[in-house]
Formats: structure tokens, sequence, C-alpha cells
């Protein structure tokens, strides 16, 4: 594949006939759940040339969150939840990352160098903030704040993690990890009734990283500020391979978060 000159890119980025970053799953659904999935797509705009990759490269984790489109779309349905799935790769850009953040477009993902990342000139860096970033979260933030009660939204980030990190030769054992910054509730209530709904699952908190401002996006920009209860979900990606095993951890992520939010009603009363 031709390498990337980041000083050709073009502004805009995306043409006219590509699709736009998010993809609005019932817009109108009467649910108190909110759905985003940032990693959802692996989309790269025509004129990245791949990134310099071969396609196989976008099926791999690193391309983006295997299954945790297909998870968030089956708990759209059964939460009647509106869903904002971000359909470009992460390895274009990572809506899931602050813009201080230095993987926020990674020139090396999980030990795979990323050629048509390499030394982006700034313009170039912003013309994927302006296409990709800025307009997904735009949409985003413009939902959550028509929605009639916003104070009663639940807000959950839904993503998946690879068992084995490459680069590090790092093991993830937990199937289920649930995270959060400043505010444990409904994360803590999740670990608590997932875990005691499904004892064969290792259920983890803050894992398998740590939320932070630099880590993450929606958490410190959307659920924070607006005191929204909220949880960044992440499922090990060889559990949610296929159709049924998304739909089986929809169920399994639904039943828990019912049983959570009647826990934390039931302490603030």
């Amino acid at each position: 594949m031709p390498e990337l000159d980041a000083q050709d890119c073009p502004v805009p980025l995306l043409g006219p006939d590509e699709p736009t970053p998010c993809e609005i799953v019932k817009p109108d659904g009467k649910g108190r759940v909110v759905l985003i999935c940032e990693h959802g797509g692996r989309l790269v705009p025509r004129a990245l040339n791949q990134l310099g990759l071969e396609p196989e490269a976008f099926d791999r984790h690193i391309g983006w969150d295997i299954g945790a489109a297909g998870v968030a779309r089956e708990m759209s349905a059964l939460l009647d939840a509106p869903l904002l799935l971000q359909r470009y790769s992460r390895l274009v850009i990572d809506c899931n990352r602050s813009v201080r953040s230095p993987d926020l477009i990674p020139e090396v993902a999980d030990g795979t160098p990323v050629p048509g990342n390499r030394n982006l000139s700034a313009a170039a860096r912003q013309a994927r903030y302006d296409a990709i970033l800025k307009p997904f979260h735009d949409s985003v933030a413009q939902l959550l704040d028509s929605r009639a009660d916003q104070q009663d939204t639940v807000l959950l980030m839904i993503h998946s993690f690879t068992p084995r990190l490459m680069s590090r030769g790092e093991e993830r054992p937990m199937h289920l990890g649930l995270l959060f910054n400043r505010d444990p509730r409904l994360g803590r209530a999740l670990v608590a009734a997932v875990q005691a709904d499904n004892p064969h699952l290792i259920v983890a908190e803050n894992a398998p990283y740590q939320c932070s401002d630099l880590t993450d996006y929606a958490v410190p920009v959307h659920a924070e500020p607006r005191g929204l209860l909220h949880a960044l979900v992440e499922i090990r990606n060889d559990q949610i391979q296929s159709r049924d095993m998304q739909a089986a951890w929809a169920e399994i992520l639904a039943r828990g978060l019912k049983r959570a939010l009647e826990t934390l009603e039931e302490t603030t009363k």
C-alpha cells in the first residue's frame, strides 16, 4: 500500500460521498440509557490510502473494537436506547482519547507500525480531528442535551479489549471490566450486579486499564460535567466474536444494569 504524504492531507478530509463519522441508531429511543461506541467502525478516509497498511490490519483489535458494535446494537434494541456509533477506525484518530493523548493518532499500535501516521503535520492532525472526532462528539453532546430529562440519563460506553497485548506480553484474564474516573457509583454497582448473576465470570473494576482524563474522552467530557450516572464497559473480545455471543452479552449487561440501578436507587432512599 502507498504511504501517505502527510502534507497532502486534504481539508476537509472526507469526500462528499464518504459516510459521516456518527451513525445514530434509535435516535428517538425512549429508554433511560444512551449508548456510545467510539471504536465501532473500521473505515479509513479514501485520501489516507489505508494508512499504508494491508486491509487485514483493520480486522484486528488495533483497527476497531471487535464485537463492540454488535453488542451495542443488541443493547440498543433491548433498552430502547439511542446509540451513537463511530464509523472510522481508531487508527485514523482515536475518538476515546483526549486531544493531548500521545496515542490519539498512533504511530505504532500494539507493536504494528502505522506508516500513514508518522510525522504528521499539525494541519494533517487537525484535519482528522475536524472530520471525525469533533463531529462525532458534537453529535453525542447534542443528543444528550436534547433529552427531556437529562439528569435521569445513564451513559454507557461500549468497548472491547484483546485477551493479550502482543507488545507487552500482557495477559488479560478478566471477561469484563467496568471503568470510571471520579464517579464510581454505576461502575461499582455494575461490577457487583454482573458478578452476582454470573459467578463464573471474572468482572473487574478499572481493568484492563485505568480510566483518566488523558486516556478517555466521553467520561471526562460528556458524563462527569453533566453529573450523569455512567460507566465504560470493556468486554474481552473473544467473548463476542459472533452475533449470538454479542446478543448473550447484551442480555448480561442489560440485566446487570437493571439490578445496579435498583441497588443505587435503594441506597439513595
